[in-house]
């Protein structure tokens, strides 16, 4: 069930300016009726500004006006028509100052474990660049001595579902070894 965007909002507005029914309001909000009724007794919704779901396009005058005369009408949330935000599938991929000295790290350790992965497959995974890729596994990085090779899904560079079709690409589209016959 979709929820108004900012539910206790939406519910500190509702407590404090319809006659709807504590039931009512979790129903709509998707909280607890108990936690509703703190919010009218004043215990939780203390800093909380009201949010308008009618002024916000959440919910029609008229359903409200509806709800108000009958205490068994569930409320609705209006449907927007808006498209939601979605992964973004194309550009570069931002990584925190703080986790910028691990690439060499996680270079190194896909490298060493999974020598099948191409410097492209390996760019696009970590957001690096070739030439730290190259340094890396040319061991000419300028700080090779303090690279000690670690996971890059636990340094948080990458997902596992990530790195497994990375992998599993590599693995599917690699040459076949040379068959030496005597």
């Amino acid at each position: 069930m979709a929820l108004p965007l900012m539910p206790k909002a939406t519910a500190v507005w509702l407590v404090e300016n319809t006659g709807l029914t504590f039931e009512q309001v979790a129903q709509f909000c998707g909280l607890h009726m108990l936690e509703v009724q703190a919010i009218a007794d004043g215990e939780v919704n203390a800093g909380i500004q009201g949010l308008d779901p009618v002024a916000n396009g959440q919910l029609s005058k008229e359903e409200l006006e509806k709800a108000q005369a009958d205490p068994n009408h569930k409320l609705t949330l209006l449907v927007s028509n808006l498209p939601l935000p979605g992964t973004k599938l194309y550009g570069g991929r931002y990584t925190p100052i703080a986790k910028r000295q691990d690439k060499p790290d996680a270079i190194a350790w896909l490298v060493k474990t999974f020598p099948e992965l191409s410097d492209g497959q390996i760019q696009k995974l970590l957001g690096t660049t070739k030439p730290t890729i190259a340094a890396v596994r040319g061991r000419t990085h300028w700080n090779i001595t303090n690279i000690k090779p670690r996971h890059p899904v636990s340094l948080g560079l990458c997902t596992q579902a990530e790195l497994d079709a990375a992998v599993d690409y590599a693995q599917r589209h690699a040459k076949p070894a040379a068959v030496l016959t005597h």
